[in-house]
């Protein structure tokens, strides 16, 4: 059988595939067999070192609040820097010249800048400039920065999905006379959005995992720098970074799996839900038709 975009495999190509799979998981079986030992040999896997993460007091005193700080962050970041960015991603489109080219400077701008450097010269504002203490200061800078680069990219995500649609869509709304503004929000943007969700989630992730540079620089007590303190006190600094990029892993992928629900879920709901009439429907159909054109009744007599 041929599909539309590959062909089948045949005989022999079945038998590649399963020779290049084995020897896939063989050669991943001696890595982590050879990670294993060197960990083993370091000393790396001596039950003292990880029986921390066993009891409640690393957990409610180091990793489960710098998760949640981490949290705090991230859902800051993305509840200000989507609609920031849709709005950026549609000026940019604009047919004004004095709407397109600022935000367009805005997004080439910020999109150029390191992240890391948007949330030092963030946390120098809010030192000089503002009367934010010192406690709730780090978070405001990482936030800052995050909203600041991330808003920018998000704007081009946007600018891409609907420039990505074909231009009869927005033809055929002007044709029935809708405005440029009733365009975008009800036939642009709602169709958008599918296309845009895979690459607006992958920033998301990235927003998740840069708070972490807010820990680093500037003292933001996240996830990371909590792990630090937790491996200073404990002595185990692998079975600590192992345990957090576990829990960033759970994170994304609880992130990553909503995504794909919900955009299933739009792909569903714009799917036709007409019913699929048969032969004998259709037949029925033209003779009512036929009956209601050649009648004798009332609609047959303007013939």
């Amino acid at each position: 059988m041929t599909s539309v975009l590959y062909d089948a495999p045949g005989p022999r190509a079945k038998r590649r595939n399963v020779v290049l799979s084995g020897v896939f998981f063989v050669l991943l079986a001696l890595l982590l067999w050879w990670v294993w030992t060197k960990l083993d040999e370091k000393g790396q896997l001596k039950w003292s070192l990880w029986e921390p993460f066993t009891t409640s007091q690393a957990w409610t005193t180091y990793l489960l609040p710098g998760l949640a700080d981490t949290l705090k962050a991230a859902a800051l970041a993305m509840v200000i820097a989507l609609p920031l960015g849709a709005v950026f991603g549609i000026a940019r489109l604009s047919d004004h010249r004095w709407v397109r080219v600022p935000a367009g400077v805005v997004v080439e701008f910020f999109r150029s800048i390191p992240v890391l450097l948007l949330m030092l010269f963030a946390n120098e504002v809010y030192v000089r400039s503002t009367d934010v203490t010192s406690e709730i200061r780090p978070l405001y800078a990482v936030v800052t920065g995050l909203v600041l680069y991330n808003a920018s990219v998000l704007a081009e995500i946007v600018r891409a999905g609907i420039l990505s649609l074909p231009k009869g869509q927005s033809e055929a709304a002007m044709a029935v006379g809708l405005r440029k503004s009733q365009t975008m929000t009800s036939i642009l943007l709602p169709q958008a959005v599918t296309a845009m969700l895979p690459a607006i989630v992958s920033q998301l992730v990235v927003i998740v995992k840069d708070t972490a540079l807010g820990g680093v620089m500037i003292g933001f007590t996240e996830l990371l720098s909590e792990r630090a303190t937790l491996a200073a006190n404990y002595a185990n600094v692998i079975p600590s970074f192992i345990v957090v990029a576990i829990l960033y892993i759970v994170l994304n992928f609880i992130l990553t799996s909503f995504a794909s629900w919900l955009e299933a879920r739009l792909r569903r709901s714009k799917k036709s839900t007409g019913a699929v009439l048969g032969t004998k429907d259709v037949e029925e159909i033209n003779a009512a038709e036929v009956g209601g054109t050649f009648g004798t009744g009332a609609g047959g007599g303007g013939i």
